[in-house]
């Protein structure tokens, strides 16, 4: 058993999350598979300048996702969240009973069958984005053009939020999870996210419509069973989730794709649904996008991975390690999507885990195969390396992904290709989004 003090300070503690090659930004810090093997777990400083120690793992964050003595309520530590005493809890931030009490009220909206429901409203919309990018030309930003506004109209109509405000809140929801910006501009950004959606429950007690938020209203909040700062935080929850988790995903999947071409052309060519279903969970496991949204807090003193945990002491979880730790998965670092992917932890485990899972499901599987079928020459339209990474933000991705296609790309020259990819990594490295 570890029984290491905790280090004064973060003298010479490693930042979380460590940061990716740039020779290879899709392979996971080398780190992660050193703390793997290592005594006990890795204690390291946050962007925050607090410390925690990480879990990598994969049956001690299974631990850690499903014990009762370790809290999801990680609100209650000012030097986590400064402005915890201005927030109202959202249910991802709670521990149960008031964690299924609320989250109870949300699952019908998200169940397999509602879903699968809504697969034909999202083909449409994915075949509306391509429609739209390709009208342009014949090279693009996948992200803005693609990856980011489908599931953001998806979320939107679903939720009943405008989807012309898109923007205010990609680049609010960037704000709060981009490492380097101070508590205040996070906190800031908050409260004015938190304020749109309040303002939008007001409107929608007024004029109801036929969404997520006006159902919480006219069955909960005139029960007295919710207030109105709940639905809108819980609203607000969803939002962001939405408009980052399979946006990245949708951008980061394609690129991996790219990368690894004679799999790309088996999601393109599949018309067996269970072989792109297949492809999807390998990318979600190998990609792992949730590198830095997990933390847990120690309720008591405990022991975890053999090693001793202080009541207090905060908890990161890192799902990319857990997901490519060799005793889980074999080969776990190279994408098979033929693989059985059984057991992978992308979505969390436990009674946390994401509630939207089953949405993203329907997202990726409609729009990364429709995607390639589309353009069968789609490619990078700038070296790897100049592709701007989402690094050691909350949901890894990319900021931007310049792409080109060609109707014969067998016979196109090198001189003759379009090359706006620098202009976009120029561009998204002087912002913090990518709109």
């Amino acid at each position: 058993m570890n029984t290491a003090t905790e280090p004064t300070g973060d003298l010479g503690l490693p930042a979380y999350p460590a940061a990716r090659s740039a020779r290879c930004p899709l392979d996971l810090p080398a780190e992660y598979a050193q703390w793997r093997l290592g005594d006990g777990l890795q204690k390291v400083r946050l962007w925050n300048g607090e410390t925690a120690w990480v879990v990598t793992r994969h049956e001690d964050v299974k631990f850690v996702l499903s014990d009762q003595r370790i809290s999801a309520d990680t609100l209650r530590y000012p030097r986590m969240h400064p402005s915890a005493q201005q927030q109202v809890p959202a249910f991802p931030r709670m521990d149960d009973p008031e964690h299924a009490r609320i989250r109870l009220m949300l699952t019908k909206d998200f169940t397999v069958k509602r879903m699968e429901a809504m697969r034909p409203q999202v083909r449409a919309l994915v075949d509306r984005f391509l429609d739209e990018m390709t009208a342009e030309g014949d090279s693009a930003d996948l992200v803005e053009s693609f990856a980011l506004p489908m599931p953001s109209l998806v979320i939107s109509l679903l939720l009943g939020v405008p989807y012309e405000d898109h923007a205010f809140f990609q680049e609010h929801s960037v704000t709060i999870n981009q490492p380097d910006v101070t508590p205040q501009d996070k906190g800031r950004a908050s409260a004015e996210l938190f304020g749109f959606l309040m303002e939008l429950v007001r409107r929608k007690q007024r004029e109801p419509g036929d969404d997520l938020i006006s159902r919480l209203i006219a069955e909960r909040v005139e029960t007295g069973e919710l207030k109105p700062e709940e639905v809108a935080m819980n609203g607000l929850v969803l939002l962001i989730a939405g408009h980052e988790t399979t946006a990245n995903m949708i951008g980061l999947g394609t690129l991996t794709l790219l990368e690894h071409p004679e799999q790309a052309a088996v999601v393109r060519d599949s018309d067996d649904p269970k072989v792109v279903a297949g492809a999807v969970e390998e990318l979600l496991r190998y990609l792992s996008i949730a590198q830095d949204m997990i933390w847990r807090a120690a309720h008591e003193d405990l022991v975890i991975g053999g090693q001793e945990v202080k009541a207090g002491d905060i908890i990161a979880v890192n799902l990319p390690a857990a997901n490519h730790d060799p005793s889980f998965m074999e080969n776990a670092g190279v994408l098979d999507i033929g693989r059985n992917t059984r057991g992978h932890i992308a979505f969390g485990y436990g009674i946390h885990q994401c509630l939207g899972q089953n949405l993203a499901r329907v997202e990726l599987t409609e729009a990364l195969p429709r995607l390639l079928r589309r353009l069968p020459g789609l490619r990078l339209a700038v070296p790897l390396e100049e592709v701007p990474f989402r690094g050691t933000m909350a949901a890894f991705g990319v900021h931007a992904l310049p792409v080109t296609w060609w109707a014969n790309p067998t016979t196109a020259t090198a001189a003759a290709v379009p090359v706006p990819g620098a202009r976009w990594a120029a561009r998204a490295r002087g912002r913090r989004g990518p709109w």
